[in-house]
């Protein structure tokens, strides 16, 4: 039976994965990762150069990302089965395999799905990571959130409504799911009064990362890694002259 550990990797930069994960990494005959159809995975691509000699691969390819509406039958149905598999195939393996997963398991992570369907099959244990959308915050070079200020994370997949209703009352955004819900975003920041204040971060901590305020940039090229941040202003001791 087999013993599955979830590594979370972090934002992307292999330097930012915890000393915890590393472990498991380098010390795995068999590794699990999500990946997009006829792509290398993102989270395969981090750990690059970490894996023992002759480390066996499982690929894990969605069997749909953004071709149906993400809330269709279709779609949802697609996936159970997908995840229903996979659970089923890792339980079957026999030793301990790795789980690859980019950002934080349990922060909107494609392993929070297999877990809840092997928690009480197999044992399971996860290793946490930093969050994509602290790296982003962390690589604008502000603090994301001062004293009171209530931090809103939102899904860019969201009603325009709801995002304006949201964004109106969080001091601090940090909004994930953007790429082709980034013409929205940004309407919807914009009705808010927010927009001048908004940040895109594609591609946070990893190579290619660019920082821009949202208001400049061309909506309709959006990467699938990029999260949009507007930074609070709250509550702080005043710097001494």
């Amino acid at each position: 039976m087999a013993r599955i550990i979830c590594a979370g990797l972090g934002p992307g930069d292999p330097d930012l994965i915890s000393v915890r994960a590393d472990r498991a990494l380098r010390g795995a005959s068999q590794i699990a990762y999500f990946r997009k159809a006829g792509r290398r995975g993102q989270a395969r691509s981090i750990v690059e150069g970490m894996l023992a000699p002759g480390v066996t691969e499982y690929a894990m390819e969605y069997p749909v990302t953004t071709e149906l509406p993400f809330d269709s039958p279709e779609y949802i149905g697609a996936l159970a089965r997908f995840y229903d598999a996979w659970a089923d195939r890792l339980a079957s393996l026999p030793g301990e395999v790795v789980v690859l997963c980019e950002g934080d398991p349990f922060f909107y992570g494609s392993f929070m799905h297999l877990y809840a369907r092997l928690k009480d099959r197999v044992e399971v244990s996860v290793i946490p990571g930093i969050t994509g959308m602290a790296g982003c915050w962390h690589a604008t070079g502000q603090p994301i959130t001062w004293g009171d200020d209530v931090l809103s994370v939102l899904m860019g997949t969201l009603p325009e409504p709801d995002l304006v209703a949201h964004m109106q009352r969080a001091d601090a955004l940090a909004v994930m799911k953007t790429g082709r819900n980034l013409p929205k975003i940004r309407r919807a920041l914009e009705s808010a009064g927010r927009l001048s204040e908004a940040w895109l971060v594609e591609r946070g901590t990893m190579p290619g990362q660019r920082i821009a305020p949202l208001a400049e940039v061309d909506t309709a090229d959006c990467p699938y890694f990029a999260v949009v941040l507007v930074h609070g202003h709250g509550r702080r001791p005043e710097i001494a002259e």
